[in-house]
């Protein structure tokens, strides 16, 4: 097995978080510094990471999370933030956030331990659909929603076309739903700004067709067989 997939299947990092790691060489194999793209035996081979032995898990574990605002996607934070890992259960296995919300974002939030998966929905080149309810600080026009679904310039980057739909104004701003198949920093955010305003409340309601139905804020529970499976399709 090549030593980026060990590690996504160990639930460490993505394939890519992985090459890095390995570039840095924070990974060894048999007590040696591993190369990029290094073929390894997954039973029988010696791999740490920073110090720290790496196994295969048993079983690979599923859980969806209403995240709500004021904690941090990351398994510990250096400012001493709350972390998502604070609201698990206290009997959940080793399992590790799939993809970002930002502090002031909530809504949907995927654990797992298994690695390809996260890969799966975490890779651009997969164009996974992820849905958001937007509420703007001012209402938007149809020409503010024809420009976002055309795409517009973040960071020096034309954002890929994506769909906006109008869902009711509000006393100040305006309602939407925005669904993206990329994953850029803040990007919703970034992309209201483009037009002119800001983004008021954000919160992440689908992933492809899976919804937060059940869960109130800051509640966990595990990913039903068929969910995972529809996961592993998109």
């Amino acid at each position: 097995m090549r030593i980026n997939k060990f590690l996504a299947e160990c639930g460490v990092c993505s394939r890519r978080a992985a090459d890095k790691l390995i570039e840095e060489g924070c990974v060894k194999v048999n007590g040696k510094i591993c190369d990029i793209g290094q073929d390894i035996d997954e039973y029988s081979d010696s791999v740490l990471v920073s110090g720290k032995k790496i196994n295969l898990p048993n079983t690979f574990e599923y859980y969806i999370m209403n995240k709500p605002k004021g904690y941090v996607c990351t398994v510990k934070d250096d400012k001493n933030r709350k972390t998502v890992m604070d609201l698990l259960p206290e009997n959940v296995k080793r399992v590790v956030p799939v993809g970002r919300l930002d502090y002031d974002s909530e809504g949907l939030l995927i654990f797992t331990n298994d690695g390809e998966l996260t890969y799966k929905l975490t890779h651009p080149k997969n164009e996974i659909p992820k849905t958001y309810l937007v509420r703007t600080e001012k209402p938007v026009s149809e020409k503010d929603i024809n420009t976002l679904r055309q795409g517009v310039i973040i960071d020096g980057v034309k954002t890929k076309k994506c769909n906006v739909r109008f869902i009711e104004n509000t006393k100040t701003g305006s309602k939407l739903h925005i669904t993206i198949t990329e994953g850029k920093n803040r990007q919703i955010r970034k992309m209201v700004e483009a037009i002119g305003n800001n983004v008021d409340f954000l919160k992440r309601i689908k992933i492809g067709d899976l919804t937060l139905t059940g869960l109130n804020r800051g509640e966990t529970r595990k990913l039903t067989n068929s969910e995972v499976e529809y996961l592993r399709m998109l």
